[in-house]
């Protein structure tokens, strides 16, 4: 290894650090993760995969994923801060649709995160979780996000499970690693994807334009594949067959990628409402009215179903929650257009 494999600035400032690992005259025949873990000591492994799963290590400016093949050169890998190591428990109300000496089953409100991060220490779903369950809640997942097997975006409502005993936590990791869950989201969305019915599937990875996003890419990503029913058209037009000004869409998701719905539902030119990320080009007058007047003031996207089978106990589980007051007021608006 090289004296000078590793750059650490800001590191006393609290805003994480930016590593530069220099893959100049390495093996580059082994995995990349591999690479960047014998160049950057302070870095484990496991880490380095999921910096790279965020988009966090470029080359030349450009995010890779731990697909890429190695090359040689300087690579820039940004470590955010680190989180704080122990959640504090915070007496949050839960809405619990189950629970048993295993798991918990809950109907996440929007604006809830699933767990601590950088800008998001408290008030989430952890915290609230650790009051609730206290010492039962499983530590598998590490002291960030015990018990977390699956999450959904801050700003999207609905079911979530979450493991309190470790054989649950392993259960449950292993039934959503094999995508052997039930899971329907009902999307209110601008225009509607066509047809009606369908199946999306395509390649996810982070956007070489911007690492924040998630997007459709040609080759690289990751395999995704989303099932969807446009329920009620909204605002039809005079013309038979034309585009409405607005839809409710059911997606079942076959696989589980990052911002999944959102993307997919956006390359077929029908983003969900509200969305701060995906939601490109502006809803039809009386769509904007209604979002108004209704609140929304995020992605109108809900968890509505979510089926598995209890990895301890056998039983057939399957909880189904409606969407809450702002989606269930804009659907109504919606209607009346």
């Amino acid at each position: 290894m090289e004296d000078d494999a590793e750059e650490l600035e800001g590191t006393a400032s609290g805003q994480g650090q930016r590593l530069i690992a220099d893959l100049s005259g390495q093996d580059l025949t082994q995995r990349l993760d591999r690479l960047l873990a014998d160049v950057l000591p302070g870095v484990s492994r496991a880490r380095l995969q999921a910096l790279l799963a965020e988009g966090a290590v470029s080359l030349d400016g450009r995010p890779v994923s731990s697909r890429d093949r190695p090359q040689s050169g300087s690579y820039v890998v940004l470590v955010p801060p680190v989180a704080p190591a122990e959640p504090k428990p915070e007496a949050i109300l839960l809405t619990v649709l189950f629970e048993d000496a295993d798991l918990i089953v809950i109907d996440k409100p929007a604006g809830m995160a699933a767990h601590p991060a950088p800008g998001t220490e408290t008030g989430t779903l952890v915290n609230a979780l650790l009051h609730h369950c206290g010492a039962s809640l499983s530590g598998i997942g590490g002291v960030a996000r015990p018990g977390i097997v699956h999450r959904l975006d801050k700003d999207t409502s609905g079911v979530m499970v979450a493991a309190k005993s470790d054989r649950a936590h392993a259960g449950l990791s292993a039934l959503f690693a094999a995508h052997d869950i039930e899971r329907t989201y009902i999307a209110l969305t601008r225009g509607a994807p066509s047809p009606d019915r369908g199946r999306i599937e395509t390649l996810i990875g982070r956007s070489s334009s911007d690492r924040k996003k998630m997007a459709v890419l040609k080759s690289g990503g990751r395999n995704a594949i989303t099932d969807y029913v446009v329920q009620t058209r909204f605002g039809l037009p005079a013309k038979s067959g034309g585009a409405p000004m607005a839809a409710r869409v059911a997606c079942t998701l076959q696989t589980g990628r990052t911002h999944q719905i959102r993307v997919h539902l956006a390359s077929r030119g029908a983003p969900i409402l509200g969305d701060p990320t995906y939601g490109s080009g502006s809803p039809a007058t009386p769509v904007r009215t209604a979002i108004t007047e209704a609140g929304l003031d995020r992605q109108a996207l809900h968890a509505a179903v979510l089926g598995f089978v209890h990895p301890v106990t056998g039983q057939a589980l399957r909880f189904e929650t409606a969407p809450p007051a702002d989606m269930a007021r804009l659907e109504a608006l919606l209607s009346a257009i």
